[in-house]
């Protein structure tokens, strides 16, 4: 058979060969080999190809259900008001961002709102991946060593017990832009080791006095009682008004202190620095002593609703070590708030107020009065 009849040949069969069920592909194949003794592979690529120069072959495999308009458009919009959350804790954060969404822009359709509760992780991933945006950029350390009473505070040498909430992680952050001299104003996050609760407070530069207050403060919107203080070494929080405080509290505090130079002995609140303080502010120069008020207005209400009720978040479930690779396994994506109300460490009056408070939040409202409040704040930088 000549190069001309193969070819021929070959264009007769390629439809009825496309057309056909698994069983008759396997028959027309064998029968495609012997007549033009072709290897078995090379003739299945012979068949795959299009009939046509420049026409695309068409994907193999069940054709996808999400690309279309009525699934992507409430899809991208919850994303992008998530801050373009990973797929994960994208998918625990749909069910309570749908009803939100729905009340604004109208009841979706059965099937829309079934794909958009059932689908996986990774078809968010596959969905989303034409718009993702990557950005990245460091700031600087403001940390400056508080030597007085390195003694008198523990190293936390044993880890806490976080199956309670009330064990917190605190650290600062400088929004110095370029230069760390002069005043300018300071971030201080608390976050709950076991619920990953997250509070923010700003402060004029770092003195011992203002941190303090900002502590305070966090103490009194925090739905629970504050059990242990986790630090680093920074004279901002190893001072003698801070353990005084913490000593002489009706229940005292347990006060403790990170190995210097470890920044992983206080890694929940480093990548709360992150994820809170930095996606939200960037790295410019705070240095107006009222931006304060307005960044604590923000922190202290839509912020933390915002981040405590519908942002869920991973934990770490399991940690095992095999030969020289250490596997990890984290449990399903829960926000703060529902592992808070699971838990029988708080009280019924305690549970009641956090779901009062969240039946009144809309993350689609929160989202619009925490850009409102943010354009206001970066007037006052530029």
């Amino acid at each position: 058979m000549g190069k001309n009849d193969k070819k021929a040949y070959l264009d007769a069969i390629r439809g009825r060969y496309r057309k056909a069920s698994r069983a008759d592909k396997s028959r027309i194949l064998d029968e495609f080999c012997a007549v033009c003794q072709y290897h078995r592979k090379y003739a299945l690529r012979r068949l795959a190809q299009p009939n046509q120069k420049g026409v695309a072959r068409q994907k193999p495999g069940k054709r996808s259900c999400y690309n279309v308009a009525a699934v992507m458009m409430p899809l991208r919009a919850i994303w992008l008001a998530t801050d373009q959350m990973a797929a994960k804790r994208l998918k625990a954060a749909l069910p309570l961002w749908l009803p939100h969404y729905e009340a604004a822009h109208g009841m979706l359709a059965d099937d829309v709102r079934h794909k958009l509760l059932t689908v996986s992780a990774a078809t968010l991933d596959r969905l989303l991946s034409p718009v993702r945006a990557q950005a990245g950029k460091r700031g600087l350390s403001g940390t400056k060593p508080g030597t007085l009473l390195k003694n008198q505070i523990p190293l936390q040498g044993e880890a806490w017990d976080v199956s309670v909430p009330g064990f917190i992680e605190a650290d600062t952050v400088a929004h110095c832009g370029n230069s760390l001299a002069g005043d300018f104003v300071w971030s201080l996050t608390m976050t709950d080791l076991y619920s990953g609760w997250t509070e923010c407070r700003a402060t004029w530069n770092k003195g011992a006095d203002g941190v303090m207050q900002q502590i305070k403060a966090v103490q009194q919107a925090l739905p629970f009682t504050v059990k242990g203080f986790d630090c680093d070494n920074g004279s901002e929080f190893l001072n003698w008004h801070l353990l005084r405080y913490f000593q002489t509290h009706n229940q005292p505090i347990h006060f403790t202190r990170s190995r210097p130079y470890h920044s992983n002995d206080n890694a929940h609140v480093e990548q709360k620095n992150w994820s809170c303080v930095r996606q939200l502010f960037g790295y410019d120069r705070f240095a107006q002593p009222k931006m304060v008020k307005a960044m604590n207005d923000l922190y202290a209400k839509e912020f933390s609703w915002m981040t405590n009720f519908f942002c869920p978040t991973m934990k770490l479930a399991e940690k095992t070590r095999v030969g020289a690779k250490v596997v990890k396994r984290y449990g399903a994506p829960e926000t703060p708030a529902q592992r808070l109300l699971l838990h029988s460490s708080l009280t019924d009056m305690q549970k009641q107020r956090l779901v009062e408070l969240q039946t009144t939040l809309n993350p689609f409202v929160l989202r619009g009065i925490i850009q409102r409040k943010l354009r206001a704040i970066f007037k006052l930088v530029r």
